[in-house]
């Protein structure tokens, strides 16, 4: 037995932010994926996952039988059988692990699930969603759903508020373009309950709190308006904004390693760097006009290019 893939996703913009109402834009990154399986021979790996899908599915037997149901027969006889998460995706990168996880399983065992091929109205997406953060709070605390859903509908997402998200298209890439976006692994996982805790309680901080809506909200729409317009160069302009805020204040969330060259991309020009995911480790996101530039001032660095202006 062997299910349909489903794909890592990057929230490009939005993170921390999204949770006090800013705008987001995730999109679906196809580098990795999963799937689920069962084999007659399983590896160490898989045996593992088939442990926790194990616990998960006790989980889901107590989620609101209104909200969501599912076959838990069949669900139950195939976990008996083996059955495991087969993913290349990284876990505790920032790119999505659990959310990919969540979307096989709902595409598979939900009852009455709304699939990808109807009519998706805000309706939908908004109880799709809503779906998603209690099955995906299972594996860290609470969660948004939107990498699952990013993941099951393989659409870029654009959230307007926490209640109005829709799917959207994005500028289509330009293969020869000089403008990137990266990835650059920190070489370590991130946590992410950690991060948003310590997160949660900055936000006691009135400092904190008008830092976020004057500035890290204020550029983070910006970017997200500026990418879907494919206005470049106001993007850049808005990022670096967004890259120094960061830096000034989400200090903890940034790998130590990663200080410098934060420093450095901002006084130079040649890229600008951005959280991925809640930090703490995992992948960071650059933005560059130059990708050999930064491919220079970065070296040494594992980078990744998502995405071509």
């Amino acid at each position: 037995m062997k299910g349909p893939l489903f794909y890592s996703k990057i929230l490009l913009f939005g993170e921390y932010g999204i949770i006090k109402d800013s705008k987001g834009l995730s999109i679906p990154y196809n580098f990795y994926n999963g799937a689920l399986k069962v084999d007659e021979n399983p590896s160490e790996e898989a045996i593992k996952s088939n442990e926790s899908l194990k616990r998960f599915v006790e989980y889901l037997k107590g989620l609101d039988k209104d909200l969501v149901d599912f076959d838990f027969e069949t669900l139950q006889e195939d976990v008996n059988a083996g059955m495991y998460f087969d993913s290349s995706i990284p876990q505790g990168y920032g790119v999505g692990s659990s959310g990919a996880l969540v979307a096989a399983i709902y595409d598979k065992y939900a009852s009455d699930k709304i699939t990808v091929l109807e009519n998706l109205t805000r309706e939908k997406l908004l109880k799709l969603k809503a779906i998603f953060a209690d099955m995906e709070s299972f594996f860290h605390g609470k969660s948004s759903g939107l990498d699952p859903l990013n993941s099951y509908l393989s659409l870029p997402i654009l959230i307007n508020s926490k209640d109005n998200i829709e799917a959207t298209g994005i500028p289509s890439q330009k293969a020869e373009g000089k403008g990137a976006v990266f990835l650059l692994d920190s070489g370590s996982v991130g946590e992410t309950a950690p991060m948003v805790s310590i997160f949660m309680e900055n936000m006691k901080n009135e400092g904190f709190r008008s830092m976020l809506k004057d500035q890290f909200i204020k550029h983070t729409d910006a970017c997200v308006d500026d990418f879907l317009k494919g206005d470049i160069k106001s993007l850049f302009k808005n990022t670096k904004q967004l890259s120094k805020v960061v830096l000034n204040n989400f200090k903890p969330m940034i790998p130590k390693q990663f200080h410098e060259l934060w420093k450095k991309g901002i006084e130079t020009n040649d890229y600008y760097l951005k959280l991925c995911g809640s930090g703490g480790g995992g992948y960071i996101l650059g933005f560059t006009e130059n990708i050999d530039r930064a491919r220079e001032a970065l070296k040494g660095q594992k980078l990744e290019v998502v995405y071509n202006f």
